[in-house]
């Protein structure tokens, strides 16, 4: 990754920049995600709240239902309403999950990982190598870096 990579929404008024490298990038394939994004699946890639810098208008946070019944807040544009990172509840907002469909070099970061691939769409063929499971993967220590892990434990210890 780029040391600083930006993106934004569709009209350009929220714009960020990602200070350092996400922790994960999850390929997630749930129905859920379907519905929010209109599409077969999300890329979200995760990283600290703090390594997301502002560099335009702040976007509006809206909390949308979810499977878990907990909710997650989504970051969204005020102006175009494009969604640009969520907050889920595991991390509360000390952790942003990048739509990675936002970022200006759209093909800088790949899946690390495919989630719920038992509601993949049938048109969908994963090709690229990467673990993927039927559900959320059973344990962390096999898809995530142990340097991520540690970033990790670090945000859910930082949650307010």
């Amino acid at each position: 990754m780029n040391q600083h990579m930006e993106g934004g929404c569709a009209c350009e008024t929220v714009r960020y920049r990602l200070t350092r490298a996400p922790m994960i990038t999850h390929c997630c394939h749930c129905t859920w995600c379907q519905r929010e994004t209109g599409s077969a699946f999300v890329i979200n890639a995760v990283i600290e709240s703090s390594a997301v810098d502002l560099l335009g208008a702040a976007p509006e946070v809206i909390l949308t239902p979810s499977h878990s019944g907990k909710g997650q807040m989504v970051a969204r544009c005020p102006e175009c309403q494009v969604a640009v990172w969520s907050h889920y509840p595991t991390a509360r907002e000390a952790a942003a999950f990048i739509r990675t469909g936002t970022l200006d070099n759209r093909r800088a970061i790949t899946p690390d990982v495919h989630i719920f691939t038992s509601t993949k769409v049938d048109w969908v063929t994963i090709t690229d190598g990467k673990p993927a499971f039927p559900e959320f993967y059973p344990d962390p220590a096999r898809v995530w870096r142990p340097e991520s892990r540690a970033r990790w434990e670090k945000v859910l210890a930082s949650r307010t």
